[in-house]
């Protein structure tokens, strides 16, 4: 529905609300006023009113959400690059003007360019306010044992790696022995450092991981995020100076791992902001319905009411249809 119409309608002629046995239906206070004549009958504005408000609510709320989010976000420069972006994307596949146009205009509901814009804005800034609103309803206790159990210090290792020779078109047998040459390799690496061999010297005759086996396999500092999970709980586990007596498994082969350093992790005020937003992109990423629930919340945070009971129910049953789909992962965030 072009939302120009609905705006010039409500432009031109106040709306009121009229209670009735029914419930409130909004009418126009001249709604009585003849929009178009015929010989023997009249479209009145009311007429035109009910007819286009019952394929109006997409154009509805984006009135609505535009006139919330416009006034705390304000356009930047990251939301004008995303706008270009995605009209970029759209004119590589429809290069001429009216097939561009006609995209637009079918899945987009836009008449124009601009009018496309203006969307993409409103989707935009949906996302914001959705990415700070669950931020902002995280919990301090939540940030503090996130910082428990999962923040630590930066480690320092080295290490010598074994990689699993396999192939594609290789037979289940064949990669289970392929793997078991390499476990079998770091066992006896690991054996002669139980001898009393120089992990450095053994790293540079041994270790596949050409980009540090001749600095004695050191990897230098790393945390949790920058390191395969196995590899990462192995070294954890490790005093420093220590070397692991199992062969690790990772997904780059079998690993022998020496801790050389550990630092203390940083405090609970700096790392504050980080955690948030990691708290926050788990429960988006883990909730799909999240987004609309919370644009629900933050249209009725705005006090927002319905003066025609027929449209509250269409914004009820579209915002539930919403809902569904995002359990049955079918959903577009808009």
């Amino acid at each position: 529905m072009n939302k120009k119409i609905i705006t010039t309608l409500v432009a031109v002629t106040a709306i009121t609300t009229i209670t009735t046995g029914c419930g409130k239906t909004a009418k126009l206070k001249t709604g009585k006023d003849t929009v178009v004549a015929l010989k023997k009958s009249k479209i009145t504005a009311n007429d035109l009113y009910n007819e286009i408000k019952k394929d109006s609510i997409e154009t509805l709320i984006d009135m609505m959400d535009k006139k919330i989010l416009d006034k705390k976000y304000k356009e930047t420069e990251e939301e004008k690059k995303y706008i270009q972006e995605q009209i970029d994307q759209i004119k590589a596949y429809y290069k001429d003007e009216d097939s561009y146009l006609a995209v637009l205009k079918q899945y987009f509901r836009a008449n124009s360019e601009d009018e496309f814009k203006e969307t993409l804005s409103i989707q935009y800034k949906r996302k914001q306010a959705v990415k700070d609103y669950v931020a902002d309803h995280i919990k301090d206790d939540e940030i503090e044992k996130y910082y428990n159990d999962n923040v630590y210090g930066d480690i320092k290792a080295s290490h010598i790696l074994i990689s699993v020779n396999t192939t594609d078109d290789m037979s289940d047998e064949d990669k289970d022995k392929a793997k078991k040459e390499a476990y079998n390799k770091v066992k006896d690496i690991i054996k002669e450092l139980d001898d009393g061999g120089d992990f450095k010297k053994l790293a540079k005759k041994y270790s596949e991981d050409k980009s540090n086996a001749k600095n004695g396999g050191d990897l230098g500092y790393f945390n949790k995020d920058e390191m395969d999970s196995n590899f990462w709980e192995a070294a954890l586990k490790l005093e420093k100076g220590k070397y692991t007596t199992e062969p690790v498994e990772s997904a780059y082969g079998y690993h022998v791992i020496l801790k050389t350093g550990e630092k203390e992790k940083k405090s609970l005020k700096s790392m504050k902001k980080k955690i948030r937003e990691t708290l926050r992109d788990e429960k988006m990423n883990n909730d799909n319905t999240l987004f609309y629930d919370t644009l629900i919340a933050i249209r009725e945070e705005n006090k927002m009411t319905f003066g025609d009971d027929e449209l509250k129910k269409l914004y009820d049953e579209y915002m539930e249809n919403l809902i569904k789909q995002a359990k049955s992962g079918a959903s577009n965030q808009q």
